[in-house]
């Protein structure tokens, strides 16, 4: 039970990333900037 149960997380989880990268608006675009969501760390200002 808990063998199949992590094999059925697992794929799963592996599923969403494909679909997730598969529906990129710049996928097949060389042109088109990077999506900055998630991780991304952007520069901040220095304070003052």
């Amino acid at each position: 039970m808990i063998d199949t149960l992590s094999l059925a997380i697992t794929h799963a989880l592996l599923l969403i990333a494909a679909w997730r990268l598969i529906h990129r608006p710049d996928l097949n675009d060389d042109d088109a900037e990077p999506i900055e969501r998630g991780f991304v760390k952007r520069e901040q200002p220095p304070r003052a």
